[in-house]
């Protein structure tokens, strides 16, 4: 019997001496997306002074967009020419496109996300990574400007297109069988003026500027016809 009770008093000592233990809840950190940008332009060519817009979709490997105020899209230009790459406008959110581009010569374009982090990185919001888009160019053509009727042909060809050349052909056909009538130059204006010969019959014109590293090429037809 005295034995029993050494035993159960030194159990006893010892649970007396256990400290409870604390569990702490795990933490939570904020999640991080790859995320990727698509952006497609209105058009791929137009005339100087004619503008296009960008639609842009934004998403992330989260299967869903970044919020729309979780960082910033940003439209970047690069002009023919130039090596540097320039932020043309931001975007108001992430879900909004860029409308009323205006290029000034053939230019390069894409869209950078910025990428987000959240602040408080002990909750259960989201990071996402920065991305930009693939890179597009719109082809800018030169315009020409020109009256509407009349053997007298005259306008303006802009931008920088003082004392260069147009290209005059003619055909009696309107789809084919051109020829060269004549070269003739603008002025230190880019002004042009030519007249041309009353033949009689229908007779198809072209009028044509070449391009260059900055301009694409642009050009118009006319008809004439004499009875």
């Amino acid at each position: 019997m005295r034995t029993t009770r050494l035993i159960a008093g030194t159990v006893s000592a010892g649970l007396l001496g256990l400290a409870p233990i604390a569990i702490a809840a795990p933490s939570q950190a904020a999640d991080t997306w790859t995320t990727s940008i698509v952006a497609t332009p209105s058009a791929a060519q137009l005339e100087y002074g004619d503008d296009f817009y960008v639609s842009v979709d934004l998403s992330s490997s989260d299967g869903y967009s970044p919020g729309s105020t979780d960082g910033t899209v940003t439209l970047m230009a690069q002009e023919a020419g130039s090596a540097a790459w320039v932020p043309v406008a931001t975007a108001e959110n992430t879900y909004a496109s860029f409308y009323d581009v205006k290029p000034q010569m053939n230019t390069s374009y894409k869209v950078v996300y910025s990428g987000f982090t959240d602040p408080d990185q002990g909750t259960y919001g989201d990071n996402y990574t920065a991305s930009e888009s693939a890179p597009f160019t719109i082809g800018v053509a030169r315009k020409i400007t020109r009256p509407s009727s009349g053997f007298v042909i005259k306008g303006k060809v802009t931008p920088s297109y003082a004392k260069k050349k147009i290209v005059i052909k003619v055909s009696k056909k309107e789809k084919k069988g051109y020829k060269s009538w004549k070269t003739i130059k603008t002025d230190s204006k880019g002004k042009y003026k030519v007249r041309l010969p009353r033949r009689g019959g229908t007779w198809y014109w072209s009028f044509t500027v070449k391009g260059d590293a900055k301009y694409l090429a642009n050009g118009f037809g006319w008809r004439t016809w004499v009875s």
